[in-house]
């Protein structure tokens, strides 16, 4: 019997003012003499949802994503992907980076979102004007600190052998922060010239003869390829990357803890402090160095950094993290890493 009351008091409760008002008129509305009940259909009684819809006034509102992110110190485009729920591939296209680019504290960040709407189209009876013809052959690039000639190539789609001509350019040259290189050779003037003289002509980069010996590690060698195999292992890094690693320091420094190298380059990987590495000190310390190579820095990307990169060719995964201008070399040594791999690890 309490359970029917209950549920009685319930349904009084959910109906609303105006329904029960309209109840009220009809059952005085009736003949004294009439002993009939009026029944009200339960199905003008409001549902949950009909109720509920009755009573909102207000719809809540989604927070917007945020379009932009300030870089905070210790950074890399890995956390603020994974932090925003987007890719490292999305952050480079919406800001004009490669894995090459170097974030900074304080850097403002574009985090993607949908292209802004074209232009509008001008009057019928207005005639467009002639899109320009393309024409590099004036453009230049200053260069800042981090690049090389390979990165500047492969951002601006040319050929490594191109901007070698263009600038009079060889493997062995080396360019500076503020030089300004060109992207194609000047245009010919109007007037025929003299032919040059052969002293005048640029030279040509002679082609990359590198070849891959096979090479018995001597014991500095395999203790070094050693202490490269006991990280990977500590970090869980898969055997295919433990012999990038391994191939990567043997075509950069022979697998020697070597102090110097081209420009700042220093130690197993010839890791540069001037494009983010570490200090000095810290590179030329082989652990560090190695944890480098694999994890990155708050300045660079490191082999676990790259996305995708077990599915890339082996060359081109240690090239994402080392950004030689010889990036073929390191597949040369795929065969014999495997081999040292297997005969260490």
């Amino acid at each position: 019997m309490t359970t029917t009351t209950s549920s009685r008091r319930a349904l009084c409760l959910a109906v609303p003012t105006v329904l029960l008002t309209t109840v009220a008129t009809a059952l005085a509305a009736a003949p004294a003499q009439a002993h009939t009940p009026v029944r009200v259909p339960m199905t003008a009684l409001p549902t949950g949802a009909v109720a509920a819809a009755l009573a909102a006034r207000i719809v809540p509102t989604e927070t917007a994503p945020p379009a932009h992110y300030t870089v905070q110190d210790g950074d890399t485009l890995w956390d603020i992907a994974r932090a925003h729920d987007t890719s490292v591939a999305a952050l480079y296209a919406a800001n004009g980076l490669g894995s090459d680019s170097i974030i900074y504290p304080g850097q403002l960040l574009a985090l993607g979102g949908s292209a802004p709407e074209p232009a509008a189209a001008a009057a019928p009876a207005e005639a467009a004007a002639p899109a320009p013809a393309s024409d590099t052959a004036g453009t230049g690039y200053d260069v800042v600190a981090g690049d090389t000639l390979w990165s500047i190539a492969h951002e601006h789609g040319i050929t490594l052998a191109d901007l070698y001509a263009a600038n009079a350019l060889s493997p062995n040259s080396i360019i500076y922060p503020g030089q300004t290189l060109r992207f194609s050779a000047p245009a010919p003037a109007p007037a025929p010239v003299p032919a040059p003289a052969l002293a005048d002509v640029a030279p040509q980069p002679a082609p990359d003869t590198y070849t891959a010996p096979q090479v018995v590690l001597s014991d500095v060698q395999t203790a070094n390829a050693q202490h490269i195999i006991q990280v990977g292992r500590e970090l869980g890094v898969s055997d295919r990357g433990i012999a990038i690693a391994l191939a990567t320091a043997m075509v950069e420094s022979g697998l020697v803890n070597t102090a110097s190298g081209d420009r700042d380059s220093i130690g197993l990987f010839q890791q540069r402090p001037s494009t983010g590495w570490g200090t000095p000190e810290q590179i030329a310390d082989a652990d560090y160095a190695i944890r480098a190579f694999y994890v990155g820095t708050p300045h660079t990307n490191g082999l676990l950094d790259i996305p995708g990169w077990e599915g890339l060719g082996f060359s081109e995964a240690a090239q994402d993290v080392q950004i030689s201008a010889f990036p073929a070399r390191y597949g040369l040594w795929e065969p014999q890493a495997d081999g040292w791999l297997a005969a260490l690890g």
